[in-house]
């Protein structure tokens, strides 16, 4: 049963503890991926036959595995792909930032330039469900930034196909190829290329604690979005919410692992006890009900504050993943809120609709890295590039200050670099 704790009488080390694995994978996935540098396509298929249980002969999922995938596709399933691309589209396209030049002094031109990476990989899990959703919310973002080649890598089901949803998905977000492997030897395939697996220079994407691991490992070979932990959502409810509502938001995360953490903080005694009493009955309707009630009774909490501000308070300290604002007026409250991967308002929002549908993104910081951290989204597949253009005359009016600078910490050399053509002018 979920804990409920009062703020201020529990220990603040009880109230903000967080979910940790308790197993240690460093040595494994170094391992793995040192194995996958060393022997490529052959180190990667014998992985997949050890770890998804089928031998393949290629990697690349074919265009008439693609065509096949999407015509067994419900058409209804399709449309609403469609509808959520769009959506999803529509938000990402505000992000685009713009290169830009600055030429308001004689002789001196400054500038940046924005620039996609040339390829990403977009990691997409297997395993116990598949993932349409962070396809589209992965693959939509580097295709607006411009990236030329997109590609997903996802671990083969036993019959050594992928889930058909996810290559619909791919198809309607614009996904360039797509290869059947996973795990960290799919992180290492793509962070350092093999025979038929192409090097990236960004991978992101969610994954289990291998992939978090080796992600981490590869990180400044090639760039990464963030280490994603457990998911988590933390509920800010006032008094008059719907028990029940409450619950069923709590659960749609708890369902997710084991290690899943579900956060209730309210204002309300009596809303605290109905949830729980909620979430008692409804746990056993979830197909994954045993997952579900892991997570609840290990890592789910219901803390009860004095009132809403103390209770933003305290989701703030926690900077959770996703954040539902279920309160009456919540843009009366939204400025409060400084440490959150996602905020959803009001209480007809439940995170389901940022998961899915909305437009935000839904590859969000996790394990309170949202306190300096921010979702996935356009500006992750772009990089900057400054330049910086001075005409012999701009040069010589700031060359002196230039040199006095570069003195000042021990640099001669700079120093002469830049009053040497002035010296040739005298």
């Amino acid at each position: 049963m979920i804990k409920i704790m009062k703020y201020g009488e529990t220990p603040n080390s009880e109230i903000f503890a967080r979910t940790e694995p308790t197993f240690n994978v460093e040595c494994i996935v170094a391992d793995i991926i040192a194995n996958v540098v060393k022997n490529g396509d052959k180190a990667v298929k014998e992985y997949t036959a050890k770890f998804d249980g089928v031998e393949l002969d290629s990697f690349l999922v074919s265009p008439e595995e693609m065509d096949n995938a999407v015509a067994s596709v419900e058409p209804e399933f399709l449309e609403i792909l469609e509808k959520a691309a769009a959506n999803i589209r529509k938000f990402h396209n505000r992000q685009v930032r713009n290169s830009f030049i600055i030429n308001d002094e004689p002789g001196i031109v400054i500038g940046q330039k924005v620039i996609p990476v040339d390829k990403a990989a977009l990691y997409v899990p297997g395993g116990t469900a598949a993932y349409p959703s962070t396809v589209l919310m992965d693959a939509i973002p580097a295709k607006i930034a411009g990236v030329p080649e997109v590609v997903i890598i996802t671990p083969p089901g036993k019959d050594g196909k992928v889930n058909p949803v996810i290559l619909a998905a791919a198809k309607v977000a614009g996904v360039d190829r797509i290869f059947k492997c996973g795990g960290a030897q799919a992180i290492a395939a793509v962070a350092y290329g093999t025979e038929s697996i192409p090097k990236v220079d960004k991978i992101v994407g969610p994954g289990n604690a291998f992939v978090a691991e080796a992600k981490k490992q590869v990180f400044g070979k090639v760039s990464i979005d963030m280490i994603a932990g457990p998911s988590e959502i933390l509920v800010v409810a006032d008094a008059n919410c719907e028990a029940k509502n409450v619950a069923a938001d709590l659960l749609s995360q708890a369902e997710h692992d084991k290690l899943a953490s579900a956060v209730l903080v309210t204002d309300s005694r009596t809303l605290a006890e109905a949830v729980s009493a909620e979430i008692e009955r409804q746990i056993p309707l979830l197909e994954r009900a045993e997952i579900a009630r892991a997570s609840v009774d290990n890592n789910g909490k219901i803390i009860v504050a004095d009132d809403l501000m103390r209770a933003i308070e305290i989701a703030n300290e926690i900077a959770p993943e996703h954040l539902e604002l279920c309160v009456d007026n919540p843009f009366d409250y939204l400025d409060s809120i400084r440490h959150a991967g996602s905020v959803f308002m009001g209480k007809n929002c439940p995170e389901a609709l940022g998961d899915y549908f909305a437009g935000p993104n839904h590859t969000l910081p996790t394990s309170g890295t949202a306190k300096f951290s921010s979702p996935l989204s356009v500006d992750d597949f772009v990089k900057k590039t400054q330049y910086t253009y001075y005409t012999k005359d701009a040069l010589r009016k700031v060359a002196e200050d230039v040199a006095y600078f570069a003195c000042k910490e021990g640099l001669t050399g700079h120093a002469r670099s830049a009053v040497v053509r002035t010296e040739d002018e005298a």
